[in-house]
């Protein structure tokens, strides 16, 4: 397969290595529906392709792999009755349990920015590098959105709670804490990555791997697994919050102040998402979930508005309707797991 230097999803072989590489540096490689399915199509060749061994995965430019979705696209769409975002989230989902049971080493270099969707296409993979620019987050509940390509399925697994501290407050970690939490495996510094893509075209993954792989440096969440665990144990986005701000860390006076600038709507549907997935048998399980809720966010106002906020006029200043957790209606909640019938994901089966 040859490069496509003009693409927004460049593909190239060299060696035994097949390489994917996200080309939007402007939009932070941002993914669109196009690159969604340019991804998914090229995976499945080279899964049936045996001049291909290895697969990797990277972000053009310095600044990081992938921002996450092309949320101005949803944006557009939910003002004019979202339409096409189900489709985009249905393509995407799937991608993810590609990825996740890949039938060849899957690596991704999950340096720099790592957000949203790009943890999707990232953090299910078999070999995940880290390195010391790596920013990671899932911030859905900054606009109004809940954590999904598969997010809940990987937070819902992180050590204690820790998943529910990052889901909430949308908080971003750098190489240590990714490791820490099962989102990355291995940390390689970033002026070694060329050396180390290179290295995989000839060699084999974990030899390649061992090559670079330096020692993990320290992370902060560790520390802070008192009051992490002790405050998100709770049932309740309200009482989390209530043993936040009675705690007396001032790391968890901080994740108070985050947590209340949310998505009230937005909050209460992550937090059950995660105590579900928590029980969950797979993540193709986990992702039928969160095809169920983010169709049901799609028709809520949060999502406009926070994206407007973050993005569209930037004023960091969301008006949430309703304003306040006490205010969420529990039966609307609800609705946002119920059965989808003919729309279902339906991807429990294995992925398709």
């Amino acid at each position: 397969m040859n490069p496509q230097p003009d693409a927004e999803v460049e593909t190239l072989v060299t060696g035994r290595l097949g390489q994917v590489v996200l080309n939007r540096p402007r939009a932070l490689n941002a993914l669109n529906h196009d690159m969604i399915r340019r991804i998914d199509a090229v995976l499945r060749a080279w899964a049936e392709d045996d001049a291909v061994a290895t697969v990797l995965i990277r972000g053009a430019g310095e600044r990081g792999l992938c921002a996450g979705g092309d949320i101005r696209s949803i944006y557009e769409d939910a003002r004019a009755g979202g339409g096409n975002s189900p489709a985009f989230w249905r393509d995407e989902y799937r991608l993810n349990a590609l990825v996740a049971r890949y039938g060849k080493p899957y690596v991704a270099l999950m340096d720099g920015i790592v957000m949203g969707g790009g943890v999707g296409v990232s953090a299910h993979g078999g070999v995940r590098i880290v390195t010391e620019r790596t920013t990671l987050a899932m911030p859905e509940t900054t606009i109004g959105f809940v954590p999904d390509v598969g997010g809940t399925y990987l937070l819902s697994r992180a050590p204690g709670e820790l998943g529910t501290h990052l889901a909430l407050t949308a908080a971003a970690i750098g190489a240590g804490d990714a490791i820490a939490c099962g989102l990355a495996d291995h940390f390689v510094p970033s002026g070694d990555l060329e050396a180390l893509t290179t290295a995989l075209a000839s060699r084999d993954v974990a030899g390649a791997v061992t090559a670079f792989a330096r020692p993990v440096p320290p992370g902060e969440l560790a520390g802070e697994r008192g009051w992490i665990d002790a405050c998100y144990s709770a049932d309740t986005v309200e009482e989390i919050v209530e043993r936040l701000l009675d705690s007396g860390a001032e790391g968890a006076k901080r994740a108070a102040e985050l947590i209340s600038a949310k998505s009230p709507t937005a909050l209460k549907a992550t937090l059950r998402s995660l105590r579900l997935a928590k029980e969950l048998g797979s993540l193709e399980e986990a992702l039928d979930q969160e095809y169920r809720v983010s169709l049901g966010m799609l028709a809520v106002p949060d999502l406009v508005e926070g994206i407007r906020a973050q993005v569209i006029d930037k004023d960091r200043s969301p008006r949430w309707s309703p304003a306040q957790l006490e205010e969420v209606d529990e039966r609307d909640i609800d609705r946002f797991f119920a059965p989808l019938g003919e729309r279902e994901l339906g991807l429990s089966g294995g992925p398709r």
